[in-house]
């Protein structure tokens, strides 16, 4: 007895990379025996046992359902649009890597019933490949070159290259194609150019390139004096900037403090004239009552040398001259009457 018959068993394995297209097979016969609805239906079936089957999609009674599986809606369809015509294949747009899993066609048309499975793989190209050197860049040093792709699916596997130079490795690398590591060990002069990395797996590429410069070593001891001497110079300027600083803080302080010793209490100084006329006042009213025998002292001293306000020093006489007559000053001007004052001759008598 001839019964249903699903005819696509050629592949059942299929590996696409994230962001493309799949159409999982799934064609068919009928026989004449075969009177009952046509059902189609796709599952998805969990790799834990535990887990029930998911549908996706099921084509039932001349109508499409395709609201099952929320992750993808939107991104499935059966690639004929009248799977009665014998193809129940089904089509997957952008692919994504939680896509991959066991996929089962089931066709229904009682008595008949068929079921094939596939599994697909959904690999995730190598991307935001990155290069770097770890270790010193001096001459006689082991350097590590390194390449790491952020993303991609396993089985990741990583190539260097030289594209500079003699386009060849040095004869003293290791290259770890696993972890994409290049050891370069004794490193010289000849090493030095650019390297690239590739990193790959079944479904894409993806490069980086990093610049190795060999270097003599490095003077330290030269380094180390020269930080030295530059911390000493700072503290030096440093030291310097907050001397000029307490210097002129404590000049301000001293200026302040001179301010505030003044007394407001204290009167002005007089003036030269008001000195000359009080000392004349003062004379006038001794001479008063000055008797012959004590006008000696005042005869002595001249009217010209009236004490200043500063008391400025009187300029030395010559002891071989003394003037027997001294003018009096001109005391009208000073509100006074005029007094003659005595003076002594030379023989010691009073004129």
């Amino acid at each position: 007895t001839r019964s249903l018959t699903i005819t696509s068993v050629d592949q059942s394995m299929f590996e696409k990379a994230q962001g493309e297209k799949v159409t999982l097979p799934c064609t068919f016969e009928l026989s004449d025996e075969d009177k009952g609805p046509l059902d189609i239906e796709w599952v998805l079936i969990p790799a834990d046992n535990q887990k029930n089957e998911q549908i996706i999609i099921m084509y039932s009674v001349d109508r499409v359902y395709d609201q099952y599986y929320a992750d993808m809606t939107g991104r499935m369809q059966f690639t004929n649009l009248d799977p009665r015509s014998g193809d129940g294949s089904l089509d997957i747009l952008n692919l994504k890597a939680a896509d991959t899993g066991t996929y089962q066609c089931r066709v229904k048309k009682a008595p008949g019933v068929q079921s094939k499975k596939i599994q697909l793989t959904v690999l995730v190209k190598p991307a935001r490949t990155k290069c770097s050197i770890e270790g010193s860049q001096e001459i006689g040093k082991d350097v590590t070159l390194k390449c790491v792709s952020q993303e991609g699916s396993p089985l990741l596997s990583y190539d260097w290259r030289r594209v500079s130079g003699t386009q060849n490795l040095p004869a003293t690398s290791m290259l770890n194609k696993n972890t994409g590591e290049l050891l370069l060990k004794n490193a010289s002069r000849e090493y030095s150019g650019t390297y690239n990395c590739v990193a790959s797996n079944r479904v894409g590429t993806d490069e980086c390139s990093v610049e190795l410069n060999v270097t003599p070593p490095v003077n330290t001891a030269g380094i180390i004096t020269g930080a030295i001497i530059g911390t000493l110079l700072g503290l030096t300027v440093l030291g310097s900037i907050i001397f000029c600083f307490c210097k002129k803080h404590r000049e301000k302080k001293y200026e302040k403090e001179v301010h505030h010793d003044i007394r407001e209490d204290v009167p002005p100084p007089k003036s030269r004239s008001s000195t000359a006329r009080s000392y004349i006042g003062s004379n006038r009213s001794s001479l008063g009552s000055m008797s012959p025998s004590n006008m000696e002292g005042y005869t002595k001293t001249p009217y010209s040398q009236v004490p200043s306000e500063d008391f400025e020093r009187a300029p030395a006489q010559n002891p071989a001259f003394a003037p027997s007559k001294v003018a009096a000053p001109n005391l009208s001007r000073m509100g006074a009457v005029p007094v003659m004052i005595p003076a002594q001759s030379k023989d010691g008598s009073i004129v």
